[in-house]
């Protein structure tokens, strides 16, 4: 009888090898096969410690779990501490963030080998203070690196990248408490244009508020502010309540060198040899005469 490959059901020949998960990479085969059906079983149900396929497999029910096989032996391996195994080609071995893997369907994972500031030794965790919403850690080989996120965003643990609040859903850390802004109430057909408001603290910045009622922070270029009445941002000589916003950061030749940056002239033509071919006379026709020929 064929053996059933392994490819597409997740392992399904190792699902008795799944229980011995082992705290490090072993190098020999498990201990105790199971025996092998006789031929009146059901094939579906066939389980072999006999490798069909070379090649890594998932293990069933553990993400960072995985096997290679090669030429009939099963090497049964673990994903550094902290990744799940892609098993998206057999051929290739390959270990991940679980962002970028579904273990919906294998969830267990090996013992947590945490040290400060990173739960696990690999990946990207949240702080451990919940209030600091845009805080996080990046944690290889237990050693970490703290990232601030840019101002308005918040870590999102789901992704393990930086998005907006609303996005993020992170406990603590809605837009209303990262941003001291509430959008106005306005109607249906309005809030549906994402209208703009000016932070009341900052006139390089604004508010967007998506569908009218969640606030997006955003900003102006430097030595810009928003313009509440044309709801764009405009220099801010130009906007009366932040004319001297920038006084003490900038000075006026900065300010004006921003606004007017110099222009950079263009190369003349006869800085380089002309790369055009001499002119050749037309088929048919002699070249004109020099005038020493004429003579």
């Amino acid at each position: 009888m064929a053996y059933k490959s392994c490819v597409g059901i997740v392992l399904l020949c190792f699902v008795v090898l799944a229980s011995s998960a082992v705290s490090k990479v072993t190098r020999k085969k498990p201990s105790n096969p199971p025996p092998r059906p006789t031929a009146a079983a059901d094939p579906d149900a066939e389980i072999t410690n006999s490798c069909p396929d070379d090649g890594f497999f998932a293990d069933a029910e553990q993400c960072d779990k995985y096997y290679e096989c090669r030429q009939g032996e099963i090497i049964e391996k673990l994903c550094p501490d902290g990744m799940v195994f892609n098993d998206y080609s057999p051929q290739e071995e390959k270990c991940d963030l679980p962002f970028n893997i579904d273990c919906s369907q294998r969830p267990k994972l090996q013992t947590p080998q945490p040290t400060m500031h990173c739960p696990r030794l690999n990946g990207y965790f949240s702080h451990e203070d919940p209030k600091e919403c845009g805080i996080f850690y990046y944690c290889v080989d237990g050693k970490f690196n703290m990232i601030t996120c840019p101002d308005g965003l918040v870590y999102n643990e789901k992704t393990g990248i930086c998005t907006w609040p609303d996005e993020a859903k992170k406990k603590g850390c809605g837009a209303a408490d990262v941003f001291a802004f509430d959008c106005p109430p306005v109607n249906e057909t309005f809030g549906l244009t994402h209208p703009r408001y000016a932070d009341p603290e900052d006139c390089q910045f604004f508010y967007v508020c998506i569908n009218g009622n969640t606030p997006r922070r955003s900003g102006c270029k430097l030595g810009q502010a928003f313009d509440d009445v044309h709801k764009k941002c405009e220099w801010a000589r130009k906007v009366p309540e932040c004319a001297d916003w920038y006084k003490g950061q900038l000075t006026d030749a900065e300010l004006d060198a921003l606004e007017n940056p110099p222009t950079v002239k263009p190369k003349t033509s006869g800085s380089q040899p002309s790369r055009r071919k001499p002119m050749r006379p037309h088929k048919g026709k002699s070249a004109p005469a020099h005038e020493d020929d004429e003579e």
